[in-house]
């Protein structure tokens, strides 16, 4: 079995770590763009202090705000900004979607033309002609692990899609993660990005580009997940929960970096680019019917297969009772976060067609433990319109 293993140049993980960020920043440039979330900085807390010190701290030339999911305008927009300003780095301060702004922005900032060059699938998709600039990405939620992965995924709205711009030299130069940052989450964003966590480490455990590299973080991250999320949900000052979930996060980062994901995600491009639906909380609705479609599909082709092994194995660390049980506690994670389907944010039952075909070519899916047809991805797609 051939496989590599690639992540950022320098992990930095633990509480109140974000303080040393002006230092470990130091050698990496001088002229930085800041790249987070807007409003962070007027909702207060450790991430608008942390905010506050970089933009007041000199090295900071400029910032980019980004609102809601990272798109190929901001992108663009941001690329002009760091060129305007002589910026040699990037900072990205937030969740998953500043986070792929600052590495898009990184991308493009460095190379010749717009997002749609290099953008996958409705995209030329070609590769960069230059390295992009360095990138120090410092988490504010615990669930994309986007700290570590080597793409930034964008809204093509044209297109209807997400599509992600990709390259070796996009891993974080330094990811920084502090679990204080995260204790500001509401409990519906704690949620969501937290069953986004477990989602990829699920998917990366049963995919087939597993390694045996990833096995162990995949188990660990999923044990973690299982304990903390429940408990950073319903307290979010809870330190030793957010710490973590703050580490599954990371885990599954590595995960989905090395061992690529499975239908869940297939599904969630689409839909991500057609309708308002968080990501964490589309793949939330989505987990428990495609796991039960992919558990099924497994029994009809092979009941000896590894990957029905691999879900028995989740269950275990999980703690239900075998690959069924494993279901009903995925559906009961979801329910008791009162995480809604996806009829919530707009599907209906005439979009699974469209949205199906379109998971079906998704190259998340060719991960996926199973070959699925096109009517179960539209069973599992319609069973989550509900829950």
């Amino acid at each position: 079995m051939r496989y590599e293993f690639a992540t950022a140049d320098r992990i930095v993980v633990g509480p109140g770590s974000s303080a040393d960020l002006p230092a470990l920043t130091a050698p990496l440039g001088g002229a930085a763009l800041l790249v987070h979330g807007r409003g962070a900085v007027e909702r207060g807390g450790a991430t608008a202090d942390l905010i506050r010190r970089l933009l007041g701290g000199g090295a900071v030339r400029a910032s980019h705000a980004v609102g809601g999911e990272p798109d190929v305008a901001g992108a663009e927009a941001g690329a002009a900004l760091a060129r305007q300003h002589g910026c040699d780095l990037v900072i990205g301060v937030g969740g998953g979607s500043a986070l792929d702004m600052a590495k898009a922005v990184a991308a493009l900032a460095a190379n010749e033309g717009g997002a749609t060059r290099y953008l996958e699938v409705v995209g030329e998709g070609r590769p960069l002609e230059r390295p992009a600039l360095p990138v120090v990405a410092v988490p504010t939620t615990a669930g994309t692990g986007s700290e570590v992965t080597r793409n930034a995924v964008l809204v093509a709205p044209q297109h209807r899609v997400k599509a992600s711009v990709r390259h070796v030299s996009m891993l974080p130069r330094l990811a920084l993660v502090d679990a204080e940052l995260t204790h500001e989450m509401p409990p519906a964003l704690t949620a969501s990005t937290g069953m986004d966590a477990l989602t990829q480490l699920l998917e990366a455990y049963v995919s087939r580009r597993a390694t045996p590299l990833m096995d162990g973080l995949c188990l660990e991250g999923l044990a973690r997940a299982r304990w903390a999320l429940p408990r950073a949900y319903a307290s979010g000052d809870n330190g030793e929960a957010r710490a973590a979930m703050s580490e599954a996060s990371l885990m599954s980062g590595l995960a989905l970096a090395n061992a690529g994901l499975g239908a869940v995600h297939g599904i969630a491009a689409p839909l991500g680019g057609g309708f308002p639906a968080p990501h964490g909380a589309a793949c939330a609705a989505l987990l428990p019917h495609v796991t039960a479609v992919n558990i099924r599909a497994l029994r009809r082709s092979d009941t000896s297969s590894p990957a029905l092994a691999r879900y028995e194995r989740v269950a275990e660390v999980m703690g239900a009772h075998g690959v069924d049980g494993l279901v009903e506690l995925l559906h009961e994670l979801a329910r008791s976060m009162a995480i809604p389907g996806l009829g919530a944010y707009g599907v209906t039952h005439a979009d699974v067609p469209t949205l199906a075909l379109a998971a079906s070519r998704a190259s998340s899916t060719r991960g996926n433990p199973v070959d699925l047809e096109l009517a179960e991805l539209e069973e599992a797609l319609a069973r989550s319109l509900e829950s």
